[in-house]
């Protein structure tokens, strides 16, 4: 998503990042090639499934959470999840988790994969998508009796810019929408983040030169100044518990920077898990390693105490 000796990086990030981040992955048992599945992967104001509810109108927009509910077990004081989908905060689909969140309404938990504004599509800024996460978050919680959620179990989760939204919702302060019930918390308490993007700036724990960072995730794009939308620089105590599911080989996010936010996490005495895949790149976890990745985030949940052990 951002990082790396690149030419035309904010281009290929756009690119690469739609291509691979916005599109509905296939259960895991299919084997196509991936080009024909990038396909099927396109954005959709209803997904088949699910229930969909605005959280937010802005002028004539309306943006959706698309919700799995379970079909048995309790209907009351259920965990949740909402996930955000990647695409260079630019493009994407909230189909992009549909198939995760199917998995964990099978479980017992709401899933929701929620939309929200982008640049290709709203002419939008980094810190607009991250409002709007923390009002997805807020709406949900704000709703959490009708909806049959415990609102001190909601999860945020996203991949790659999704992850970006959801870590940004745990640990960066601001970006609240002033028109809401701002005594709502939009902090999740949990997270789930699949390749995310966690270091927007320089870092002493991350050597990248700080013009590589001015090229390619400059201020004008942000809304903001980067750091004030990045979530390792905000890491402190009370940050909520995470799992962060990583490619090693990720030549878009750089594993270094999971690593470092997981070291920060420990350092201020939060729970932080960091799960490497050997030799996998970016968006690993749609296609390649998918059942594996949906395991660790179950682990994750049942020992939160949210999922029940298998």
């Amino acid at each position: 998503m951002y990082y790396r000796n690149l030419p035309g990086f904010v281009v290929a990030t756009i690119a690469i990042s739609g291509a691979l981040l916005g599109r509905n992955p296939p259960p895991a048992a299919e084997a196509e090639p991936i080009l024909e599945l990038y396909k099927k992967w396109d954005y959709a104001q209803t997904i088949e499934g699910a229930r969909t509810e605005v959280y937010k109108t802005v002028g004539d927009l309306s943006l959706s959470l698309h919700v799995f509910e379970p079909e048995s077990g309790p209907k009351t004081n259920r965990p949740a999840i909402v996930l955000f989908f990647g695409g260079g905060w630019s493009g994407g689909s909230p189909l992009q988790f549909a198939n995760q969140c199917r998995y964990l309404a099978r479980r017992g938990m709401v899933a929701i994969t929620a939309d929200y504004r982008v640049r290709s599509r709203h002419q939008v800024n980094v810190d607009v998508c991250v409002t709007d996460a923390k009002s997805a978050i807020r709406w949900v919680r704000a709703n959490a009796l009708r909806l049959g959620i415990d609102p001190h179990r909601i999860a945020a989760g996203g991949g790659s810019a999704g992850g970006h939204l959801a870590a940004a919702t745990g640990t960066v302060p601001g970006f609240e929408d002033a028109g809401e019930d701002l005594k709502i918390s939009s902090v999740p308490n949990a997270m789930v983040l699949f390749n995310p993007g966690l270091v927007l700036a320089p870092i002493d724990q991350l050597p990248i030169p700080p013009e590589a960072f001015a090229a390619r995730l400059p201020e004008e794009r942000m809304g903001t100044a980067p750091r004030n939308l990045s979530p390792a620089h905000h890491v402190k105590p009370g940050v909520p518990p995470t799992i962060i599911i990583h490619g090693k080989a990720d030549d878009q996010v750089p594993y270094a920077t999971a690593e470092v936010f997981d070291r920060l996490m420990k350092e201020a005495g939060n729970r932080c898990d960091l799960v490497g895949y050997e030799g996998q790149g970016h968006g690993f976890f749609n296609v390649k390693s998918y059942d594996e990745t949906v395991a660790d985030m179950d682990r994750f949940l049942v020992s939160l105490g949210w999922l029940r052990a298998r």
